[in-house]
């Protein structure tokens, strides 16, 4: 049924030169202003213009690609992305000449909103249209957050966090499984947030830690448009002073490290419990861990035995109301 495997991400920075013309590409179509957008080039230039992504995306590639030469399926494996190189239509325009027909997407992303999801479709929409009729067919891998792999493989990643903390002090831990904040109309309009409550409560009862808490982190776009709440830094601030002394940030909402964790949380979040007394230890995401690279193989194999639809319904609207001006990409993995 399928003859190759499409990995597709958001794309991202690899040096300096690329740092703005990426950001352009990120905000083309929004109500932006150019102020804001060199706001959020200073966070690339902290990190040489690099953003993590690209690069974690060739290493769950090479972990994809040994996983299914081992279990098989044995099918191609091809990378496109949304907003930098490789970009999705030169990735489909290389996968036409090969004479592939059938391709099965894994998007970077594990839950149902607009830019998580319903965007990845349009994005693979435009460029099978910009290749032409040789393009090949393409059927997305619904969302995955609430999968036995994905679950154990956050759990896993908890658990060696909560490990960095002196035993004596464990039980105490504050967990706070991070997301991507979204506007609340677009949130209102799909499972982003229950799927995300969903996800962190699995992962905690794995791990076996009771005290958790969802919240946001990297809001963009006007101050008087209501988003997800409560902000990281603000949930950090809440915490009573002398309670607590260790915290751990759990990055549920990101299957990788990307510049909104290295940012966001690394570096910002990270100041904010040094300025508040708060140890604080970043739980790894997802990444190559293998049960997260197994479960790839698992839904590639599903999807290989299924004539189900990419999105179910109520998964990702479709129309213009859900393109807020100033959104941030939620998925960004």
């Amino acid at each position: 049924m399928y003859d190759a495997i499409l990995i597709v991400s958001f794309g991202g920075p690899e040096g300096m030169d690329d740092v703005i013309p990426f950001l352009e590409n990120v905000l083309r179509g929004r109500n932006v202003p150019r102020e804001r957008m060199l706001q959020v080039a200073k966070h690339y230039e902290l990190f040489g213009g690099v953003s993590p992504i690209n690069e974690q995306n060739r290493k769950l590639i090479n972990a994809l690609k040994l996983e299914l030469e081992k279990n098989g399926p044995q099918l191609p494996i091809y990378w496109g992305n949304r907003n930098w190189h490789p970009l999705l239509v030169d990735t489909l325009q290389q996968m036409a000449k090969d004479g592939i027909r059938n391709a099965l997407a894994f998007v970077t992303s594990a839950y149902s909103s607009y830019s998580s999801c319903r965007q990845y479709l349009e994005d693979i929409a435009r460029a099978r249209e910009a290749v032409g009729p040789n393009a090949p067919r393409i059927q997305k891998i619904p969302a995955f957050y609430n999968h036995p792999g994905f679950i154990e493989a956050n759990a896993a990643n908890l658990n060696d966090a909560l490990n960095r903390i002196p035993e004596e002090r464990r039980q105490e831990v504050q967990v706070a499984f991070t997301a991507h904040s979204i506007p609340k109309s677009m949130a209102d309009n799909s499972k982003y947030e229950s799927q995300l409550l969903e996800a962190s409560r699995l992962v905690a009862e794995a791990a076996n830690h009771p005290h958790w808490r969802l919240v946001f982190q990297s809001r963009s776009g006007p101050p008087t448009q209501p988003w997800l709440e409560p902000d990281v830094c603000d949930y950090l601030k809440e915490l009573k002073p002398g309670s607590t002394t260790d915290v751990v940030i759990a990055p549920i909402g990101f299957v990788s490290d990307h510049m909104e964790v290295v940012y966001d949380l690394d570096t910002k979040a990270r100041k904010a419990c040094e300025e508040l007394g708060l140890n604080m230890v970043r739980a790894s995401t997802a990444g190559t861990h293998p049960a997260f690279v197994g479960m790839i193989r698992e839904l590639i194999n599903e999807r290989m035995s299924s004539e189900r639809e990419s999105c179910v319904e109520g998964c990702c609207p479709k129309g213009e109301l859900m393109k807020p001006a100033g959104a941030s990409d939620p998925s960004r993995p």
